[in-house]
């Protein structure tokens, strides 16, 4: 459930409530009314209709210029829903404002995300050069790279083209820090390019596109359920990271060939997590909120879905044609 709250003119009142009754708010109350004219409205919403709720507050208050929606989880609720409640809750997906919040702040270029991304990529190619498959995961749990892949893919269930933009920015500058970096480490460690786990991201295969798959749809089930975010940003981080390192460690080492095929299964992985995450946001009917957002957002979509599978096909061909050597 949440707690929504609504600061409008007091003469909105007959409409939030009819907006409350139509979507079974668990409570509806009024605060007095301010000097302004503005008068506060509580409802207790459950999280399958809160976003049907938000859309048709937004459309009746948008002429408002002073008004607010505030939006606030409950943590705990006395007496406790019916077992039909919880299970219902269980279903909802995460409003659409909430999860724009999220994934923008994730898909910023800042200071942050630039050593946050140098911090994995340094645990990671250790890691890999030593063989050490417990350090490989310690990269794996920082996951800085999820952030932009989700931000693109909802982005462009949205519309967004300047959400879907700075990702793109922001995936290509995280991506060229890893090879830059690892590509430098791999100079300066040219012993260490020999160990199974470096080795095995440099042979792609069949069976990185569906781990590649997995990952990014359980990404975006992940954002959209609230379920926990770190084991979901490990299996991405499978994915998309140790590649990333493996690919500069072999540049930094003079391997093309090597680096080549971390490389491929580098772009495979990222075009796989984020046509599997947009898929997943395509299911959860997370779409803009206006008609002309959503046409705008399904020709987006369309484009965006086509993109990706021409560019899979192309990249599975190439595998294959590499198996064949």
């Amino acid at each position: 459930m949440k707690y929504v709250e609504v600061i409008a003119e007091s003469g909105s009142v007959p409409v939030v409530r009819t907006i409350a009754e139509k979507y079974k708010a668990q409570d509806f109350r009024l605060g007095l009314v301010g000097e302004d004219g503005m008068q506060p409205m509580r409802l207790i919403v459950a999280d399958d209709r809160l976003q049907s709720v938000l859309d048709a507050l937004q459309s009746i208050l948008g002429a408002q210029e002073t008004a607010q929606i505030l939006v606030m989880p409950i943590e705990a609720s006395l007496p406790k829903p019916e077992e039909k409640e919880r299970s219902e809750e269980d279903k909802a997906t995460a409003a659409r404002e909430a999860l724009y919040e999220e994934v923008e702040k994730s898909s910023r270029l800042n200071a942050n995300f630039i050593v946050l991304v140098m911090l994995s990529t340094v645990v990671a190619a250790i890691g890999l050069v030593e063989d050490n498959i417990a350090v490989v995961i310690g990269a794996m749990v920082i996951a800085p790279l999820l952030g932009p892949n989700l931000a693109l893919s909802l982005g462009t269930a949205l519309g967004d083209i300047p959400l879907m933009r700075k990702s793109v920015y922001t995936l290509l500058a995280g991506i060229g820090v890893v090879l830059a970096l690892s590509a430098v480490l791999g100079y300066a460690w040219p012993d260490g390019v020999g160990s199974h786990e470096l080795m095995a991201r440099t042979e792609p295969s069949l069976e990185s596109v569906v781990l590649a798959l997995a990952s990014g749809a359980a990404a975006a089930l992940s954002l959209t359920t609230g379920l926990s975010s770190v084991l979901v940003g490990v299996m991405v981080a499978v994915a998309l990271l140790p590649p990333a390192a493996a690919c500069g460690l072999m540049l930094g080492h003079g391997s093309l060939g090597l680096a080549t095929g971390a490389g491929l299964l580098l772009a495979v992985n990222v075009v796989c997590v984020n046509l599997a995450s947009k898929i997943v946001f395509l299911i959860k009917g997370i779409r803009p909120r206006t008609w002309l957002e959503k046409e705008q957002a399904r020709r987006a979509t369309v484009v965006y879905v086509i993109v990706w599978l021409v560019t899979l096909a192309i990249l599975v061909l190439a595998i294959y044609a590499r198996s064949l050597r």
